[in-house]
C-alpha cells in the first residue's frame, strides 16, 4: 500500500506579467507546509511535480523546510489545465471585461470550468478535461507503484482526481483547494482511495494570515 500526499503549491503571482512565480506568502505557505510535513514525521520514497516554476519552486521550498533529502522528479501531467486561456476565451465569447479581482476571476473561471468539462471542449496543450483528468489518474497510479510519495501539483489536478475518488463535482471542489494544503489519497489492491482532502490546518492560530485559495 501507498500513501500519497497530493501537495498545491504555494500562492502565484495573480495580476503580475507571469503568473506562474510564486508570490511571497506563496513562498511562505511552502515553509509552513514543510514544517507540517516535518511535525508529521513523513517519509516519503519519492518526491514529484509538475513542469511549472511554481510547483518546482514549492517543492524546493518545502522539502528544505521538511528535512527531506530526495531528488523532485518532475511529470508534466502534474501540471495545471490552462485557467488563464479558459477564462480569456469565455470573457472574448461572451464579450465580458477581463476580471481584476481574484473573486471576479473564480466566478468566471467557476463558469469557463463549466462549460468546458460539460461541452467537451479542448484547451490548447491541455486538450479536453477527459484527457487532463485521465493523465492525471494515470501519474496518480505510476506513482504509487514506487511507495509513499509527495506530489508538489495544482488545484485542478488534485479537484480532478478527488473528484472521481469521491464522485463529487469537479468546480465545487476546485473552488476550495487551499494554496499549500495537504490531501491524502492511499492506494492498495482494491485501488485508490481518499482519505482526506484540503487539509490546512497549518493555517491556522499564528499563520492564519497565509490563508489563500488563489
Amino acid at each position: 500500500m501507498s500513501v500519497i500526499y497530493l501537495l498545491r503549491h504555494g500562492q502565484a503571482s495573480f495580476g503580475a506579467a507571469d503568473y506562474d512565480v510564486l508570490s511571497p506568502v506563496g513562498h511562505q505557505q511552502a515553509k509552513v507546509l514543510g514544517e507540517e510535513l516535518r511535525a508529521r514525521g513523513v517519509k516519503p520514497a519519492q518526491v514529484w511535480a509538475g513542469t511549472l516554476a511554481r510547483q518546482r519552486d514549492t517543492a524546493t521550498a518545502t522539502l528544505a523546510a521538511a528535512g527531506i533529502d530526495l531528488d523532485c522528479g518532475t511529470d508534466a501531467r502534474w501540471d495545471e489545465y490552462d485557467h488563464l486561456g479558459l477564462v480569456q476565451a469565455l470573457a472574448a465569447r461572451e464579450q465580458v471585461d477581463a476580471p481584476v479581482s481574484p473573486r471576479d476571476f473564480q466566478a468566471l473561471l467557476d463558469r469557463a470550468l463549466e462549460d468546458w468539462i460539460g461541452n467537451g471542449l479542448e484547451v490548447g496543450a491541455t486538450g479536453t478535461y477527459t484527457d487532463f483528468a485521465d493523465r492525471a489518474f494515470a501519474a496518480l497510479t505510476e506513482v504509487a507503484a514506487g511507495g509513499d510519495a509527495l506530489v508538489f501539483t495544482s488545484g485542478g489536478v488534485i479537484a480532478a482526481l478527488c473528484s472521481r475518488l469521491m464522485g463529487a463535482g469537479v468546480v465545487a471542489v476546485n473552488r476550495v483547494v487551499v494554496n499549500a494544503a495537504i490531501t491524502k489519497i492511499v492506494v492498495g489492491r482494491s485501488g485508490a482511495s481518499l482519505v482526506s482532502f484540503n487539509e490546512h490546518g497549518h493555517f491556522e492560530g499564528a499563520n492564519r494570515e497565509l490563508l489563500t485559495y488563489r
